[in-house]
């Protein structure tokens, strides 16, 4: 059996381009005893994976060049050694760009088949989407009933969770994105108060009108002039809950800024950078309640899905330009009958 995969063969400068990856062809060895074989379904596409591969690394060491891209990934145990994995088993893990991966068991999730529950929520409100939005918000940002948040990239795959679970808490949600009908889909669907288009609008000055009582928690997935507009506008005690810097992960020098950041010292306010792997450990804090929100029509998502794993490299600079709608995710293979 052949499995083609993408290798890192270079660090990107600037976005990412096809010739930073090699696309190469092996053949699988036969399973030993507790081993796996697994199908490669469905490939997340993050912002993440920009700094995976960037020279002096992110939260982790940079990808070796000469390696799969990694990736977290749904797949399905197609042949199996292991009893803990049978045959049919949904599984989650980092199996990365990749048509196959041969496995121990170890580093694997079992995804459940749960009626009404599409495959892909659990790359969204049901997995490290979902997570995302729940601890960064709920745990860093801790919002009150009547605040006000502010939700940069609001439109994506984190930020849309974001903003409902904050009006389920009874805040007042105000979210920034770069279309008019992302703004539209912000407020007439997802139930965000308002929304400004930071394409087409004078960020700052739109935000005031937007959050006439100031901003009590911002969560960040941006960076740069956006989270400068925000920080102008913060009351004391204000939380900032970082989670992403995507306008400057793929610049080629340094990005000057917060000019605002003064206003953190004035107004006393926190702010705190996380990563959702601090928070693996107690996902079973937040995925009973998400899954009754969501089983109950209170979360609703998007799903952007590119053909092919051949389309990675050329599909993943939809985050950055902003043409995705919604979670990013590369379709590999079919689904297996249910």
């Amino acid at each position: 059996m052949l499995n083609h995969q993408w290798q890192l063969a270079a660090r990107p400068k600037g976005h990412i381009q096809v010739s930073d990856f090699n696309w190469t062809t092996q053949e699988l060895p036969s399973l030993e005893e507790g081993q796996v074989l697994i199908r490669n379904i469905y490939l997340s596409l993050d912002p993440a994976n920009r700094g995976w591969i960037a020279e002096g690394g992110s939260y982790m060491a940079p990808v070796e060049l000469g390696t799969v891209m990694p990736g977290i990934c749904i797949g399905v145990v197609e042949d199996s050694r292991n009893e803990k994995f049978p045959q049919g088993t949904l599984v989650q893990a980092m199996i990365g760009w990749q048509e196959y991966m041969i496995s121990d068991g170890r580093g694997l999730t079992a995804v459940p088949r749960i009626p009404g529950v599409p495959l892909e929520a659990f790359f969204t409100v049901l997995g490290h989407i979902g997570l995302t939005a729940y601890f960064g918000l709920l745990e860093i940002g801790q919002p009150k009933p009547g605040e006000t948040i502010c939700v940069s990239g609001a439109a994506g795959a984190v930020g849309s969770l974001v903003g409902q679970i904050g009006k389920l808490k009874g805040c007042r949600v105000v979210g920034i994105a770069g279309s008019d009908e992302k703004c539209q889909w912000l407020t007439e669907t997802l139930g965000f108060d308002a929304a400004v288009n930071y394409k087409t609008e004078n960020v700052r000055s739109a935000l005031k009108a937007a959050c006439p009582k100031g901003i009590d928690v911002i969560f960040e997935n941006v960076g740069g002039a956006i989270l400068d507009a925000e920080l102008s506008l913060i009351n004391q005690n204000a939380r900032i809950a970082l989670c992403g810097l995507i306008s400057q992960y793929n610049a080629k020098e340094l990005v000057p800024g917060p000019y605002m950041f003064g206003n953190i010292l004035v107004k006393r306010a926190r702010v705190e950078g996380f990563i959702v792997s601090d928070f693996i450990p107690r996902a079973m804090e937040a995925i009973p309640e998400l899954a009754q929100w969501f089983l109950a029509g209170k979360l609703h998502y998007k799903v952007d899905i590119v053909e092919g794993l051949d389309q990675a490299p050329v599909a993943i600079n939809k985050l950055f330009d902003g043409s995705n709608e919604g979670k990013l995710i590369v379709r590999i293979s079919p689904e297996p009958a249910a």
